[in-house]
This record gives C-alpha cells, sequence and structure tokens, in this order.
C-alpha cells in the first residue's frame, strides 16, 4: 500500500555545512473542529502529547475562551492542559475551518450529532465541517486525514461526509486525502485520565497511509491500537454505549427487585462483579443462537414472575423471552426461505458436549417446521434415538414446548451417521461448532445452509450461506 507522508517520518535526518548530523522529532499537526466536551479535551491533551493544535468552532465564546487558557467546561485538570499548551504555543484557535485545513496535517471532526426529529442522527454540523474541510483540502497539495470522532450510524463517514469532501475538493478519499473513524471512549470526570489511559483505542481506516498516521499520533498513550474498518469502527462506539446503558438499567432492575425482598442488592453486585469468567468477560457476547439449557431460560421465567409477585416492573429482563423467542423465529423463517423439503440440523442439544435436550432452542425450529409438514433430520454426536427422554421431558412439562410436541417423532428424525444427514437434505442448519460438522459443510456443495455458530468465520456471507447475525 502507500508509504508514510515524509513530514510524519518519526525522525528527519538534517544536515547543515555548519552543524553535525541531528534527529528532530516531527509530529503531525492537528485541528479539531467543535471545542465541546471532546473537542476541548481533544485539544488539551493531544497538545501535551507535543502536537500543535488548531481549536475551530463557530461559537466566539469557545474559541476565545480557549485561546486565553481556559476551559469552556468543567472537567479535572482540562484547564491546567490548556493553560500549558497556550503558553507553550502549541494551542491556538479559530472560527475559520477551511484555513485551519490548510495549515495541519489531520483534522478531527467532533461536531455534534443530535437526534433528529425523526429520532434518527443529524447530519447537518457534519455537512457543514465537511464542506469547509473539502474547501481548505482544495487549496492544498498535502495529504491530509480527516479524521471523524461523532457518533453516528455505521456508513456515514464513508456514505455521507467523505462524498461531500470529495466534490467540493475534487479530490478522492484514500488517495488524495485520509478518511479516519477513531471514537473516543471518555468518561466525563475523568476524561483526561482516560485520555491517557484508554480502555482501548480503536481506528477505523480504509488505507495503510492514514492507519499509520493515526496509529502514530497515539501510539504514546497506546502501543496496541486496535485498526479496523471504518464501518466496525463507527457501530462499536453506539454498542459500547448501548451496553452501558443496558448495564445500568439491569443493576438497576435487580434493585428494585431486591429492596421488597430484603435483599441488600449493593452486596449481591458485589459477589456478581467479582465473575470476570462469565459475568464480567467476553462469554456469551458473541452473536449467535438463542439461549438455551436448564438454566437460563427458567431462571428468566422465575425472576420475572417474582417480580409480578412483588409488584415490581422488571421491562428488561422480561424482555429477554420475548428477544430470545424473536431470535428463534427468524431461524425458523430463514428455514422457510430455503424453500427446502427436507432440511438437515446438525447439533440437537442446548450446547456441545452434551445430550441435554431442555429447552434447546433449535427444538423450536424443529417443531414449527415439522408441523408445516417439513422433514427434518437430525444428526448430534452425543444423542441417537436411544437416548432416553423421559426425564427432560418431565423437567420442562411448564417449559419448552418444542420437546413436548417433539416426544414422540424425535427419534425417527435421527441418524447416526452425519453424512447421511448431509446426503438426505435440501438444507442444512448447524447449531453446535466442531471439526465433524466443518468438514461435512466441506461436503454440502451448494445447499443452502443457515449458520447459527458462525462455525467458518473465514466464509463471506453468500446467498446460500448465511447466519442470523452475519
Amino acid at each position: 500500500m502507500l508509504d508514510m507522508n515524509h513530514q510524519f517520518d518519526a525522525h528527519l535526518n538534517v544536515q547543515s555545512s555548519l552543524a553535525p548530523l541531528r534527529v528532530i522529532n516531527v509530529k503531525p499537526s492537528i485541528s479539531v473542529v467543535g471545542l465541546g466536551y471532546v473537542g476541548a479535551v481533544s485539544t488539551a491533551c493531544l497538545s501535551s502529547l507535543g502536537h500543535h493544535v488548531i481549536g475551530v468552532d463557530i461559537d466566539p465564546a469557545k474559541v476565545n475562551c480557549i485561546a486565553n487558557g481556559k476551559s469552556p467546561i468543567h472537567e479535572y485538570d482540562l484547564e491546567r492542559l490548556l493553560g500549558q499548551g497556550v503558553d507553550d504555543g502549541l494551542v491556538t484557535t479559530t472560527q475559520d475551518l477551511e484555513q485551519a485545513v490548510i495549515d495541519t496535517d489531520v483534522t478531527f471532526v467532533s461536531v455534534g450529532t443530535p437526534t433528529a426529529a425523526d429520532g434518527g442522527c443529524d447530519h447537518s454540523y457534519i455537512d457543514a465541517a465537511a464542506r469547509a474541510i473539502g474547501a481548505g483540502l482544495k487549496r492544498k497539495n498535502d495529504f491530509h486525514v480527516v479524521v471523524m470522532r461523532c457518533s453516528i450510524p455505521p456508513g456515514v463517514t464513508m456514505g455521507f461526509m467523505a462524498p461531500i469532501i470529495e466534490e467540493v475538493s475534487g479530490k478522492k478519499a484514500g488517495v488524495d486525502f485520509g478518511v479516519c473513524f477513531n471514537p473516543e471512549f471518555l468518561r466525563e470526570g475523568v476524561a483526561v485520565a482516560d485520555f491517557y489511559a484508554p480502555p482501548k483505542t480503536v481506528i477505523g481506516a480504509n488505507d495503510d497511509r492514514s492507519a499509520g498516521i493515526m496509529t502514530r499520533i497515539f501510539e504514546a498513550v497506546d502501543k496496541k491500537p486496535i485498526v479496523t474498518s471504518i464501518e466496525t469502527a463507527e457501530m462499536v462506539k453506539y454498542v459500547d454505549n448501548v451496553w452501558h446503558a443496558t448495564k445500568v438499567c439491569f443493576a438497576n432492575e435487580v434493585g428494585r427487585l431486591c429492596k421488597p425482598l430484603g435483599v441488600d442488592s449493593h452486596d449481591v453486585m458485589d459477589v456478581f462483579v467479582q465473575d470476570t469468567k462469565l459475568n464480567l468477560s467476553p462469554y456469551y457476547l458473541k452473536p449467535g443462537f438463542a439461549f438455551g439449557g436448564s438454566c437460563l431460560p427458567k431462571e428468566v421465567r422465575a425472576v420475572a414472575h417474582i417480580a409480578k409477585q412483588q409488584g415490581v416492573s422488571l421491562p428488561l429482563i422480561e424482555s429477554l423471552g420475548v428477544s430470545n423467542a424473536t431470535h428463534i423465529e427468524r431461524a425458523v423463517e430463514m428455514a422457510r426461505e430455503t424453500g427446502a423439503k427436507t432440511i438437515g440440523v446438525l447439533g440437537l442439544a442446548f450446547k456441545p458436549g452434551t445430550d441435554d435436550l431442555r429447552e434447546s432452542p433449535i427444538l423450536e425450529v424443529i417443531a414449527a417446521l415439522n408441523a408445516e409438514g417439513v422433514n427434518v433430520v437430525i444428526h448430534d454426536p452425543a444423542i441417537t434415538p436411544e437416548t432416553p427422554l423421559e426425564g427432560q421431558l418431565a423437567y420442562v412439562r411448564h417449559g419448552s414446548a418444542g420437546l413436548q410436541s417433539l416426544a414422540h417423532d424425535l427419534p425417527a428424525m435421527m441418524r447416526a451417521d452425519c453424512a447421511d444427514v448431509i446426503e438426505k437434505a435440501d438444507a442444512l442448519i448447524v447449531t453446535h461448532s466442531n471439526d465433524l460438522y466443518r468438514t461435512a459443510l466441506e461436503n454440502a456443495g451448494d445447499k443452502p445452509v443457515i449458520d447459527l455458530v458462525r462455525i467458518n468465520a473465514n466464509l463471506d456471507p453468500q446467498q446460500n450461506y448465511n447466519g442470523i447475525g452475519w
């Protein structure tokens, strides 16, 4: 790909007839558009790393405030850093974004993205910034990187902002100028500390040159940034914040449930968060199929029932069953869409390595298809036609409708040989990830495959190979 712009090389050799060879550290100059919360903190902290930063805003009060080394917001240590940056000649401000682009190497866009009337994202400030940036780029020849930092829906950076810049500047994104998305993860009140010790640094970039420049800007605070696509970086910001909102609501619902029961909710959650193997971990946080088994479904129902008895409303917890059922129904819809007369299911238990069928979500899919006259053949390494179901049926008599309705037909659907399922089926549903099924799918030809576990992450979604969430 493209080499780094020579003006951003970490070490430039400068030699004259009067001086010996010396090494100079050159840092890109940065313009920050929007001097609100994120912009003001970025201006101060980037200048503290040795970058010349030009703060840009249409509000003269913010421009004048920062120009005088004062903070426009209340944030610990921010005013000290801004004052130091102004005193050192590293922080200046202006209302002229076009000129700021001409005078810098990188532009961070931190303008507002308020909620629009329809509940979506208002792009008007992005539009205005993009046009001014494009006008600036039109007047300069050097490679310039435009970095979006606002919270925006995936696709806005390259589908909305970049085309405006290209149109106004007459230049090509990724060739004449770079485009990145760099979400911030700053908590108000400790934003300065978070800048220097980020939970992660995400750089969304579509060209190596821009990614390299951004990596070097942040290397002082993070030696191992996560470089990904622009669209993934855009989505990460939304997902992070929705997850934080979910945690707040979850903890509050726990509190509302605990109080009438006389249980100390803080004691409960203090114990809960000590589990970093399951509770606070990547476990369970991969898009796949619905939850099932002997514990999760019945515990969700039990908590909802307890809350109802106590007269407590828990919308988040109560909706978990609804969300899970919606996921199962989508799998049924995908199976119908194949038009297959015979569907093969690879994996029947609620998880691999067990013969536990209690509330296995695929049973609900099989039951729905069976009721519609679709022929279903099944393989599971741990289950045979002789696997006793009586005990499991008794356990879920008020839970799993799928297992109850299939109790008579299920043994006849089972196949001892996985290859037999592959051969007989017109379409396949995969619910377990293992080498046996991975190899079997290689022999499935062009049969439609509904992969509910992403058994092969290297395969791109195609017309005949898809999952619910990919």
